[in-house]
């Protein structure tokens, strides 16, 4: 059976005890200085520095080009001057627009707001939306959240005559567009502090400098700059989270009838807003208006000083939503169909004519999870198509697309998520190397997927008193996360299925002690678990509130066997093998001793004559068996020198070993392994 082990490599941290001492005499409950011990705090001091969210924000005119941005916008206004705020489909986009757009017009500015459709014109200023606001008489363009890379565009507002101020946050290239002002904290030549301001905080920063009062402007935009900062992942830090802490109070309280619609039409509960809720509640359902081809909708829902209007405007996002969650599922199911039988592809490049561009992107993210390789889907129109993909387990997209440019049309994005044109007769080849890409590069590696734990903690540390206590963390999200901790050696007591089977409750058992679990999207068979196992658990702490009774909870994110000997999950020189460049280090790390070889063989044997398994899962099971310590590159090494004397056949294909046992062979000397032999040679050389 294989194992849906997620992380192949869990990277546990270890408080320090004089600073989780200090950190306790500071304030901190137990379990939260721990945490913060383990990220690297030394002192109660330094946490609280860097934890606060009432620092005072930087001076927007610190931002290259602020001067010129507000000195031209504040001449529209004193001249009357038709304005165009011109944004993005994401959430980011989306609030930076209505931020900057219901500030202008409060001050009395002629100020229209427009974001481009996604499927229509695609991302960012194009000559579509430039020619249609000239033809609207607009003489100045604000960008917010795009603009940065608009080159040839700011070259074409420069010769209709509209004046192009571009507020963004993505990272500069070389050659900035040619505009009266561009306002980017990403600037070569810029000063600013804080980096990773994000659109709408960006748009905050230009409003702050036409209205000379911070306090004032974040008051009355604070939501605002929240949503698009969470929604966009940016890391709470530095300014950001004073943006994110006051805004989250403000949501609390909200005065937009919109936004209030929202909470209420999604069963979001006001006074329990966090981060966390904006990411998986409010952001979907806002996105959707971006993904679904009607933005205007979610631009007039939070513009919307109509509680009638906001209440249509919410509901019609939500069955957007649910629209969009019905199209992803159909995109998904079609996808799983085209996989060819039998073992899957290294990676998956799939093109359909009926595909959705504004969902695939999603899709893809949910297939490179669930059958761990990069994934690509393709929509195809007419002779050309255009793809969203997503990587896994550390394979670089952006490079690989650089690498196989010749086949592409265009391309851009990073290195877990990117985006390309391509023409449909080039797909075939394009799908046969990528394929031997990724083929290359797992077959050579060993896990590449990283949970990062903050810490092991003991049973009776799971309290509610300690879990409330890591409040003080909040608000968590990217740079700052929710707290991972980790239980080890617990016995699997129970295991029921709730959400009809799609994710199991768990009762463990550390000594006397029960715990209470929920793991979502995993079954006993995904898990490969079943009662009686003793097993290790990753878990985000929670209070599992029922009948107004609260008791703590683990969320898990993974789980793993138990092991009390050491098993690593490095795979040392095991690829240098065969190639002539083995250390005489890392042959003496990799030979293992005949009474680890007898180990591995004996656990084999008394198992079915094929075995299905995660490498690392399958060696931390040996190791627990026998207590015997052992590497994932040692393991290799074993079932290679099995292999060699005709012991069995084995292949590796990402995350899965397929191992099938030679019938009738149960002895052979092996001696005669050729891996062996190199092994030996190169630890005497």
């Amino acid at each position: 059976m294989c194992i849906a082990l997620k992380y192949g490599i869990w990277n546990v941290s270890t408080p320090q005890a004089s600073a989780v001492n200090d950190l306790v005499s500071g304030g901190y409950a137990p379990l939260a200085a721990m945490v913060l011990s383990a990220r690297g705090f030394r002192s109660a001091a330094e946490a609280k520095q860097q934890l606060a969210c009432n620092l005072p924000l930087l001076d927007p005119f610190l931002l290259t080009d602020m001067d010129l941005a507000a000195g031209r916008v504040g001449l529209a206004m004193t001249r009357g001057e038709k304005i165009a705020v011109f944004g993005d489909y994401d959430v980011d986009g989306i609030t930076a627009t209505c931020l900057l757009t219901d500030f202008l017009r409060r001050h009395g500015a002629d100020c229209i707001s427009y974001i481009p459709g996604r499927l229509e014109e695609g991302y960012g200023l194009n000559p579509i939306a430039i020619r249609y606001l000239h033809e609207e008489g607009v003489k100045l363009i604000i960008t917010v959240d795009c603009g940065i890379t608009a080159v040839a565009e700011a070259q074409l507002c420069k010769e209709l005559g509209i004046d192009l101020v571009i507020t963004d946050h993505h990272e500069c290239k070389d050659v900035l567009p040619e505009a009266i002002a561009v306002v980017d904290p990403h600037r070569h030549d810029g000063g600013y502090p804080h980096k990773t301001l994000s659109g709408v905080g960006v748009a905050f920063k230009l409003a702050v400098a036409l209205s000379g009062d911070q306090e004032q402007v974040l008051d009355e935009y604070a939501d605002m700059v929240c949503l698009g900062t969470v929604a966009d992942v940016m890391p709470l830090l530095g300014e950001n989270r004073v943006f994110v802490s006051h805004g989250l109070k403000s949501i609390r309280n909200t005065r937009r009838p919109g936004l209030a619609a929202l909470m209420q039409e999604c069963g979001c509960a006001a006074d329990s807003v966090s981060a966390s809720t904006i990411g998986y509640m409010l952001a979907p359902r806002i996105n959707a208006a971006g993904r679904m081809g009607q933005i205007d909708w979610a631009v007039e829902l939070f513009l919307t000083k109509d509680a009638e209007r906001a209440s249509y405007l919410a509901h019609s996002l939500c069955e957007l939503n649910r629209q969009r969650q019905q199209v992803e599922a159909q995109i998904y199911d079609d996808a799983i169909s085209m996989l060819p039988p039998g073992q899957q592809p290294e990676a998956i490049v799939l093109a359909d004519e009926s595909w959705h561009q504004g969902v695939v992107g999603i899709v893809a993210s949910r297939i490179a999870e669930e059958f761990c390789c990069p994934t690509f889907l393709i929509c195809l129109d007419g002779e050309h198509g255009k793809a969203s993909s997503r990587s896994f387990g550390g394979f670089n997209l952006f490079s690989s697309l650089t690498a196989l440019s010749d086949l592409l049309e265009s391309y851009g994005g990073h290195e877990f998520a990117a985006g390309f044109t391509i023409s449909r007769q080039q797909i075939p080849a394009f799908r046969e190397q990528i394929c031997a890409r990724a083929a290359e590069y797992y077959t050579d590696t060993g896990p590449r997927t990283v949970l990062d734990i903050d810490c092991a903690i003991a049973p009776e540390l799971l309290s509610i008193k300690g879990i409330d206590a890591l409040e003080t963390l909040e608000p968590c999200g990217n740079a700052c996360p929710k707290p991972v901790l980790m239980m080890n050696q617990l016995t699997v007591e129970r295991i029921s299925l709730v959400g009809s089977g799609r994710h199991m409750r768990l009762r463990l058992r550390a000594g006397r002690q029960s715990i209470n679990a929920i793991y979502f999207s995993a079954t006993p068979e995904t898990a490969s678990i079943q009662p009686g196992d003793v097993v290790d658990v990753a878990f985000h702490p929670q209070v599992n509130e029922f009948h107004d009774e609260r008791t703590p909870q683990m969320n898990v994110l993974d789980i793993r066997p138990s092991c009390v000997a050491p098993c690593s999950p490095e795979i040392g020189g095991y690829s240098h093998i065969h190639s002539g460049t083995l250390t005489r280090e890392e042959a003496a790390n990799l030979l293992p001793e005949r009474s680890l070889l007898s180990v591995v063989w004996r656990y084999l044997a008394q198992l079915s004559s094929q075995i299905c398994e995660d490498p690392l899962c399958l060696c931390r099971k040996i190791v627990r068996w026998s207590n015997q310590s052992m590497s994932l590159g040692q393991f290799f090494t074993c079932l290679d020198i099995f292999r060699d004397v005709g012991l069995l056949r084995y292949t590796r294909h990402h995350k899965e070993i397929v191992i099938e046992l030679t019938p009738g062979a149960e002895k052979a000397d092996l001696n005669q392994s050729h891996t062996l032999q190199i092994l030996l040679q190169a630890k005497e050389s």
